[in-house]
C-alpha cells in the first residue's frame, strides 16, 4: 500500500485505539454515511473493511494506523477475541506463535493437547513445538493428561502462558 493510499485511508477512516473500533469520517458511498461504524464481521470472526473495493482486515489496519506500516509477521489477538481490535490486544507474532493461542480442543477430545489412546482406557498428552510433535505420556484420566499439557505449554509455548487452556 502506498503512502497516497494511506493518506486516503486516514481521510475516510478514524481508528480509536482504546476501543478498537473504526468509524467512517466521511460518506464514502450512498449506503455508508459518515459517523457510522466501519467494517463487517466475517464468518471466521474477523472484521473486514472495504475501501475503494479493496478489502482490509481491521486488525491489520489498526496496526498500520498506529505504526505507519504493516508488520512482517501475523497480527495476533492476545485475548483470542477476533473482533477486539484494541491496540493493547494486538501483537506481531510468527505463524508458529499464533498457533499457540488455540483455546479449545479439536474433534471429540475433552481438552486441548489430549486424546484418547485407541483400544485402551488411557489418555495421551501431546504438544507441538518447533514443528515437532512431542508425546508427553499416557495417563489414566483426561484431567491428568490435561495437567501434563498445561505444564508443557509453560515450557514450550512461553508466549501463550497467560492463556486459560480448556
Amino acid at each position: 500500500m502506498s503512502n497516497i493510499d494511506f493518506t486516503y485511508i486516514r481521510q475516510v477512516l478514524e481508528y480509536n485505539k482504546e476501543t478498537g473500533k473504526f468509524m467512517w469520517k466521511v460518506r464514502v458511498n450512498s449506503k455508508v454515511p459518515s459517523g457510522t461504524n466501519a467494517g463487517t464481521p466475517q464468518n471466521n470472526g474477523y472484521i473486514l473493511i472495504t475501501i475503494k473495493t479493496k478489502k482490509h482486515l481491521a486488525h491489520r489496519l489498526a496496526w498500520f494506523f498506529e505504526h505507519g506500516e504493516f508488520p512482517n509477521g501475523q497480527i495476533d489477538h492476545i485475548n483470542g477475541v477476533r473482533t477486539d481490535n484494541r491496540l493493547v490486544n494486538l501483537r506481531v507474532v510468527t505463524t508458529s506463535e499464533n498457533q499457540q493461542n488455540l483455546r479449545s480442543p479439536r474433534g471429540k477430545n475433552p481438552y486441548l493437547g489430549v486424546s484418547a489412546v485407541k483400544g485402551t482406557s488411557l489418555w495421551q498428552a501431546h504438544i507441538q513445538a518447533n514443528g515437532i510433535q512431542k508425546n508427553l505420556g499416557r495417563f489414566k484420566t483426561p484431567e491428568d493428561a490435561r495437567d501434563a499439557y498445561i505444564n508443557a505449554k509453560k515450557i514450550w509455548h512461553p508466549i501463550a502462558t497467560h492463556l486459560t487452556v480448556s
